[in-house]
């Protein structure tokens, strides 16, 4: 079984290409906390990327802002290619559900308006 479960903030706004002519894609960065830490240090984060298709890319290109929180279920692929005569290595979660993590009222609590785009009433149902 290949199934993994997130929650974290976007490092930026996610971002949107068109693979072809009809398929839109949207890849973005889930920073991710880890529940432990250094004595004397602030806890470490992991930053993974996230891969959307189809309407997970939609909802990605219109609510995918910086600093947004997501819950992302997916699953780990990787994958390898070409650059500069060196081969290059990728693991990136590719996202079969998404929801956001926090109501824009709390979002706005610790954020600034540039990173809560959560839009006001969202019932927080996870977007398939």
């Amino acid at each position: 079984m290949n199934k993994i479960l997130l929650s974290g903030r976007l490092t930026r706004d996610a971002e949107i290409r068109n693979a072809d002519s009809d398929k839109k894609v949207a890849r973005c960065t889930l920073a991710v906390n880890r529940d432990y830490k250094k004595e004397g240090e602030e806890p470490g984060a992991d930053f993974i990327g996230i891969v959307g298709f189809k309407n997970r890319a939609d909802f990605l290109e219109k609510f995918g802002k910086k600093g947004v929180k997501f819950i992302v279920i997916g699953r780990v692929q990787t994958g390898s290619y070409e650059k500069d005569g060196n081969r290059v290595y990728t693991t990136d979660v590719i996202a079969e559900q998404i929801e956001f993590a926090e109501s824009k009222k709390s979002s706005d609590a610790g954020f600034s308006e540039e990173y809560a785009e959560v839009p006001e009433g969202f019932d927080g149902l996870p977007f398939k």
